[in-house]
């Protein structure tokens, strides 16, 4: 399986120059970028390059996709990245009924269009706001998926969990969806309370060789990339990650 590293997760362990050197050496071959980081397109492909990484996947906004699909082309071109994923809905913009997200499902379902012309897969990738439920019972994922039938679904498994689903059940019943997968990790309650209560993959409560039997198993993934949203060391957190990872 190839194992990544979501660079969100060191966004405060820049320059990046450093951050790149110090994955490689640990044995990761490529990154998954986030939006913040994209300022300087060509100088960051030339950093990636120097230190032997690759970026296949890549989060961008999906306001920028709508509004300037030729900006968002040209990073995704200069990154060489194939699958694009869009990462998140701030609170006031997310609906409040199905109908609100059948008609979000729709514009991720245009977005996918275009950049499927062009070979690039779209997905959507999820928090644990999609997972709780509306006052009628749906949850919105499924309306997601089920309405934008050619998006992809990058998994943010415990994410799915803090929501309170079983992510077996929804591996089961999208996994021909899934094309890659976040692995992180919860601490038991009440520890890492410094980190927002995530961990070293491998370290916390989610049973990770149990899902990786599933994911291996009944989903499209292709790639399984290490994330932390707030690791107080962030080379420390991709190396025990990956080595983990490596057992699976």
């Amino acid at each position: 399986m190839d194992l990544s590293y979501q660079l969100y997760s060191a966004r405060n362990a820049t320059p990046w120059p450093n951050v790149f050197s110090a994955l490689a050496e640990q044995g990761y071959t490529q990154v998954e970028g986030f939006g913040a980081m994209f300022d300087n397109v060509a100088e960051l492909a030339a950093d990636l390059d120097n230190a032997g990484l690759k970026m296949p996947s890549t989060h961008l906004a999906l306001d920028l996709l709508e509004t300037d699909f030729d900006q968002a082309l040209a990073i995704i071109n200069t990154l060489g990245a194939k699958h694009v994923y869009a990462p998140y809905l701030v609170e006031e913009e997310r609906p409040t009924d199905a109908a609100g997200w059948q008609v979000f499902a729709q514009r991720l379902a245009k977005v996918g269009d275009k950049l499927a012309g062009l070979g690039i897969t779209f997905g959507w990738h999820n928090h644990d706001f999609e997972f709780v439920a509306l006052p009628d019972g749906q949850i919105p994922m499924a309306i997601l998926l089920d309405n934008a039938q050619n998006i992809t679904w990058e998994a943010d498994i415990a994410w799915v969990i803090v929501g309170g689903q079983d992510p077996l059940e929804w591996i089961e019943k999208y996994g021909n969806r899934i094309t890659a997968v976040h692995m992180k990790d919860k601490a038991p309650e009440g520890e890492n309370l410094d980190q927002d209560g995530w961990t070293d993959v491998g370290t916390g409560t989610i049973d990770w060789a149990g899902l990786m039997t599933a994911i291996k198993a009944k989903t499209l993934a292709s790639l399984f990339i290490m994330e932390h949203d707030n690791p107080a060391d962030a080379i420390a957190f991709g190396a025990n990650s990956i080595a983990y990872a490596k057992t699976l």
